[in-house]
């Protein structure tokens, strides 16, 4: 009953057929849990659920199934952990693969149980902890697969006995330490991926390791040594003993200067703690020096607010560019929309609460000010880092007017900013108490020096309730700001609950803006027509159609260049001279982004993709654009 359209749930009552031997319910779009009675299938063989829409735990009562030699759950939306029953399965010879689910914890110790199985497959899901050292039992496995997840540590010694691996993915993960020798021994393995780790020292260079195509070591910059097509810096040679022991002897005395050093400076230390706590603060580190700042020092820092220091104006108040006489510190002020009497204690605790938020793509909150103006009314603002490179909106749609030479991002740049914006919607949605952006737009999406996305304003929402609340008997008011036109999700307009699936409205919208160049805001979208129907009509025959031209004319510029360096064979491409794998390169690329963002933007809350599959997902874009990417054939044909 494979590749149909059967929806609702799997029946219960299923579980009656006994003596079935193979059942395919694939690609379609079931629902709702596996039922538990699937564990009455005593006599099944082969169980393939893949490509569905299944959620819940993966039922233990799969355990009962002692003759099962094939499972495919992949590709859904299952959560929890991994059933230990599961993994007790000895029948397992075939494949188990639980792939690009939401799976957690970490991988049971009991899977050293499956010493039959052919192919394991856990990938691109939340998994994390230690890659369990009993894992070696496998010893018939063939493929292993545990990319996309947070393991940690490092290889395990125990895995040498596996010599029968032919592929073997552990890229995207946080494994550390060396890269197992033991690796170059295993005659069968013809791919090897370890990219995007923490993995440092030498890279081997026989065995698997001597075909640069077969393997992939990006992403770990401490590695050094290999073959040299892998183009990694050479590793240091060790010193000879005789020049250690003769550093030691000036190293000893040395740390032992040190040591007295900072014996005297905790003596000074303890004596500094008596004077006052401004003194004290003023001494402290850096981050502790901008925990507060008061209106005046705000205002003589943006010149008075002025009008040539002002950056942006968005939903939420105005953002300025400040700079601090005292360290030469610059910043970015933004001051909140509030004209009310009465102060937010909570503002400050919650203000407290972001500061201390860590993540390489939100925006570090360095400070906050609630006070008093000049005029006697309430004053909030953030101290936020400075953003050089602007905003996204400024990236898609300069501003005429500007002495400047027009900026604009070729596809890759497009590619990693809708990741990184991803991954701060990912990490802020799964946080435990799951927090909504409610206006994702180009604005509110900064880039560093080095183009490196920061999103702000995560939280916003939530600091201006609080203050209303505290100040306001309108309680209204508090939940009035859910975003801006174009952008906000639709149930917010009939009343609806923030959630983040409106974030992923938003984001949807934005991912469509950025590859067309066109707002969704723009006079062309009327009389029924939205961005979102635009793009889906275009899908995926005429996408060049509606792709915004300076995204073309940078991949033209690209091909240009790599012209100059001996590239000859050419085709036309819609106005533009790129080879034929270029040209499928780029349209494949551009029909999977923009089909995520119409999916995204489903107007049913539920229609939309989750955030974690979406940043799956567009790394596998972005990996097979840049053919960086070493993911086996027909694992992503939901992209195609």
């Amino acid at each position: 009953m494979d590749h149909n359209n059967f929806t609702g749930t799997i029946p219960v009552s299923m579980g009656r057929l006994h003596r079935l031997q193979m059942l395919d319910l694939s690609s379609n779009r079931f629902s709702g849990q596996i039922p538990t009675s699937i564990g009455n299938f005593t006599e099944l063989n082969e169980l393939y659920l893949q490509e569905n829409s299944l959620l819940g735990n993966i039922p233990p009562s799969l355990g009962n199934c002692q003759k099962l030699i094939a499972l495919n759950l992949s590709q859904n939306n299952l959560n929890g952990t991994i059933p230990k029953q599961l993994l007790s399965l000895s029948s397992l010879s075939i494949s188990l693969n639980l792939a690009r689910n939401f799976l957690i914890g970490s991988l049971p110790m009991e899977v050293g149980g499956l010493k039959n199985i052919g192919e394991l497959d856990v990938s691109e899901n939340k998994l994390s902890g230690e890659i369990p050292g009993t894992l070696g039992s496998c010893q018939s496995l063939e493929r292993l697969y545990m990319e996309g997840n947070a393991f940690q540590g490092t290889i395990p010694q125990s895995l040498n006995t596996m010599r029968g691996l032919g592929d073997l993915d552990f890229s995207r993960n946080n494994l550390s330490g060396l890269i197992p020798k033991y690796l170059e021994n295993f005659t069968s393995l013809q791919k090897l991926n370890l990219s995007f780790n923490d993995f440092e020292g030498q890279v081997p260079v026989q065995g698997v390791f001597e075909n640069a195509s077969g393997i992939s070591v990006i992403g770990n910059s401490k590695l050094c040594g290999g073959i040299p097509k892998l183009g990694l810096p050479k590793c240091l040679v060790l010193r000879s003993k005789s020049r250690r022991f003769l550093n030691l002897k000036v190293i000893i005395p040395v740390i032992v200067v040190a040591v007295c050093l900072i014996l005297l400076l905790l003596c000074f230390a303890l004596l500094r703690r008596r004077k006052s706590r401004q003194k004290h603060l003023h001494t402290s580190s850096s981050e502790d020096r901008y925990k507060n700042f008061s209106y005046a020092e705000l205002l003589k820092a943006t010149d008075g607010f002025s009008s040539h220091n002002l950056i942006g104006v968005g939903s939420y108040g105005s953002v300025y560019k400040g700079y601090f006489v005292s360290d030469g510190q610059i910043v970015a002020v933004k001051v909140l929309n509030l004209q009310r009497q009465g102060a937010s204690r909570s503002f400050l605790a919650e203000c407290e609460a972001l500061r201390n938020v860590r993540h390489r793509n939100l925006i570090k909150v360095l400070a906050s000010c609630s006070s008093i103006d000049f005029k006697g009314n309430d004053f909030k603002a953030l101290v936020l880092q400075y953003m050089p490179n602007g905003s996204l909106e400024e990236w898609l749609h300069p501003k005429t007017d500007k002495e400047d030479l027009p900026r604009s991002l070729n596809l890759t740049q497009r590619l990693n900013i809708a990741i990184d914006v991803a991954y701060a919607l990912d990490f802020h949605h799964h946080c435990q108490t799951p927090i909504s952006h409610c206006d994702l737009k180009p604005s509110n999406i900064l880039l560093d020096n080095d183009m490196v996305t920061h999103v702000s304003d995560f939280g916003i929402t939530r600091f201006l309730s609080m203050a209303v609340d505290d100040n306001s008997t309108n309680k209204t008011n508090s939940i009035s700001v859910k975003g801006s036109i174009g952008y906000v999700a639709p149930e917010y307009g009939m009343g609806g609950n923030v959630s983040t699936l409106g974030d992923m409205y938003s984001y949807g919208i934005l991912l469509l803006e950025m590859f067309t160049g066109k707002r969704p805001t723009e006079n062309m979208f009327k009389d029924g027509l939205s961005l979102r129907e635009f793009v889906k009509m275009a899908l995926p025959n005429r996408v060049l159609d509606i792709v915004d031209l300076q995204l073309l004319k940078q991949q033209k510029e690209e091909h240009k260049q790599e012209q100059e360096q001996g590239i000859e064979e050419e085709i036309a491409f819609n106005h533009i001279n790129i080879h034929e794998d270029e040209r499928e390169s780029v349209l494949g690329c551009l029909v999977s982004v923009l089909g995520i963002g119409v999916a995204c933007s489903a107007e049913s809350p539920r229609e939309r993709m989750q955030m974690k599959a979406v940043v799956n997902q567009m790394q596998v874009i972005r990996d097979n654009f840049l053919g960086v990417g070493m993911h086996r054939e027909g694992c992503y044909k939901s992209l195609s």
